[in-house]
């Protein structure tokens, strides 16, 4: 079946998208696009914000509450639109293409590939630590990147197919983590109100601002942790019935990374206590190293390398789509709008993806660049989750009196308790975007300024795809 698109332009394209991906290959994808290498280390950078296990659990409870949100969003959006591009057709179709091709501009510029980049040499640093070769970490995170490219231009399934083998492993490796600290660690004192349930008599503390203030820093980590599950709407195009399928992948995938992330958390507050979680920067290995000593601490190392080598595997495989859909809408270099008649993926955008990402790694900018994508980002998460109200609005507008049984009849998921819910998320974007323009204005200007600087490429090619015509 083919892919269907916003443009006349993408629904005539021959060859068309393959859909070979089913609700275990999306629910993956999903999965694969949140879970990095964040959490092995991130629960220590919430730990010397909110200094008690209740807020530690809360604080981490709430990021997952919100990814849940913006997961239900996003799975309405999905059953809306199963299009190609996912996120990108999303702005596209509410807003205008000028907005849909600024996010396809950050992404390719800003948030995938210096994603990636830096990704690419946490897991090159893992792996040398684990093998000692003698070679530089650029140079192993360049061929992985090569590595996942060339796969992913083999073709949608053999992607998806390598992508959840690695998916599959991260949970394994997780689940050990969580298992080893369970079962062959004595409990530290100071979590024993969870355990005994007294924790909110214990360990409450009393309302102030510097308390909202030290929950707000905390939450930062903890929503980049669960930032993610968008990616999987990229490869729409190529999910067998995308209108149902994803919508519960996204739900399935996302309730999955949650229990996962305070299993976790739990974990490493029964082994570390709070001070030892917040004093170190490795928690997983310290909590292995404890279980299982050195040989603990290599098989976690072993773990996270293969969590970022899935991570980058995901992104290979869903980024290039979004650059795909932009030259469909010949709003970029058409030849990256092009399938391969054989394998049926935009080869020439993957491959742009992948040496995009090798340059970056080996230049080592993408610290940098990592910096400008706070603000993009979560830019764009709010006015996606606006996207609702339009087409909500739309719809109502065509079929008025008919509201009730066009949802009956079309099936399509619902926001739960919309509106309320879907304000907060945004309230929420909008506030980590105002929170890191205050704390971070230089590189949010930067990050800006990379988005302004896509508006003259957007009207270049627009006016070159309205002279083709």
């Amino acid at each position: 079946m083919a892919a269907t698109g916003g443009s006349e332009f993408t629904k005539n394209a021959k060859p068309a998208l393959a859909r070979r991906l089913g609700l275990f290959d999306a629910t993956m994808i999903v999965m694969g696009g949140i879970i990095g290498s964040g959490i092995f280390m991130n629960p220590s950078v919430v730990a010397r914000q909110v200094k008690t296990p209740f807020l530690i659990l809360g604080v981490w409870a709430l990021g997952g509450l919100v990814a849940l949100i913006a997961a239900f969003i996003w799975a309405e959006l999905a059953a809306l639109r199963p299009e190609v591009g996912g996120q990108y057709a999303y702005l596209r179709d509410a807003y205008h293409p000028l907005v849909a091709f600024l996010y396809g501009w950050g992404l390719l510029l800003v948030i995938q590939t210096g994603g990636m980049a830096a990704v690419a040499v946490t897991f090159a640093r893992y792996f040398l630590e684990l093998t000692r070769l003698p070679v530089s970490d650029s140079v192993v995170a360049m061929i992985a990147l090569a590595a996942l490219t060339l796969i992913n231009c083999l073709g949608v399934r053999t992607g998806s197919t390598v992508q959840s083998v690695l998916m599959v492993l991260k949970i394994l490796a997780i689940l050990a983590l969580i298992a080893c600290g369970l079962m062959l660690v004595v409990p530290q004192n100071e979590i024993g109100p969870v355990a005994s349930g007294a924790l909110l008599d214990q360990q409450m503390q009393p309302a102030s601002f510097d308390l909202i203030t030290a929950v707000g820093a905390a939450m930062v980590p903890v929503l980049f942790a669960f930032g993610g599950w968008q990616t999987a709407s990229f490869v729409a195009g190529e999910i067998r019935d995308a209108q149902k399928n994803l919508p519960r992948a996204l739900l399935i995938g996302v309730s999955g990374v949650v229990l996962l992330y305070l299993a976790v958390n739990f974990v490493c507050l029964r082994v570390l206590g709070v001070a030892g979680l917040a004093a170190t920067t490795t928690p997983a290995s310290d909590v292995m190293r404890i279980a299982l000593g050195q040989t603990g601490a290599r098989a976690i190392a072993a773990g996270i390398a293969i969590s970022t080598l899935g991570f980058l595997s995901q992104g290979m495989l869903t980024a290039p789509r979004v650059y795909f859909a932009m030259a469909k809408d010949q709003l970029f270099f058409k030849s990256v709008g092009q399938l391969h008649p054989k394998t049926q993926v935009p080869i020439l955008a993957i491959a742009l993806q992948g040496v995009l990402a090798m340059i970056i790694a080996s230049t080592g900018s993408y610290d940098k660049i990592l910096n400008y994508v706070v603000s993009v980002d979560f830019i764009f998460f709010g006015a996606t989750a606006v996207c609702i109200f339009i087409f909500r609005k739309r719809a109502d507008a065509k079929q008025p009196r008919d509201v009730e049984a066009r949802k009956g009849r079309t099936g399509i998921a619902r926001v739960p308790g919309h509106p309320v819910t879907t304000l907060a998320f945004i309230a929420i974007c909008w506030l980590v975007v105002i929170n890191t323009v205050y704390k971070y204005p230089e590189n949010t200007l930067i990050g800006l300024g990379i988005l302004i600087a896509g508006i003259p490429f957007f009207f270049f090619w627009r006016r070159l795809g309205s002279e083709k015509k």
